[in-house]
C-alpha cells in the first residue's frame, strides 16, 4: 500500500516543532515589543530624556550659567 512503509514521513515530523520553538524563541529574547512581553515600550533605560532633564543635568555640571539655564528653562514652558 505505502513505497515505504506508514513511516515514510517520519524523519521529517521534527521540523515543524523545531521551526515553531525557534519562532518562540526569537520572540521572546529579541522583544515583542508589546508592554505585555517587555518590548522596548516599557523599558526604562531605554527611554528618551525629556529636555528639562537634559537642561537640568547640564546646569548641574556646569556647562551653562544661571542666567542661560533660567532663559532656556523659560522657553521650554
Amino acid at each position: 500500500m505505502w513505497s515505504h512503509g506508514p513511516w515514510e514521513w517520519f524523519p521529517l515530523m521534527w521540523i515543524f516543532p523545531l521551526i515553531f520553538l525557534v519562532v518562540i524563541l526569537l520572540i521572546v529574547f529579541r522583544g515583542g515589543g508589546s508592554p505585555m512581553s517587555g518590548g522596548r515600550g516599557m523599558r526604562t533605560h531605554d527611554r528618551e530624556e525629556s529636555a528639562k532633564e537634559i537642561l537640568d543635568r547640564r546646569y548641574a555640571r556646569g556647562e551653562i550659567g544661571q542666567e542661560e539655564y533660567q532663559r532656556m528653562k523659560k522657553d521650554l514652558e
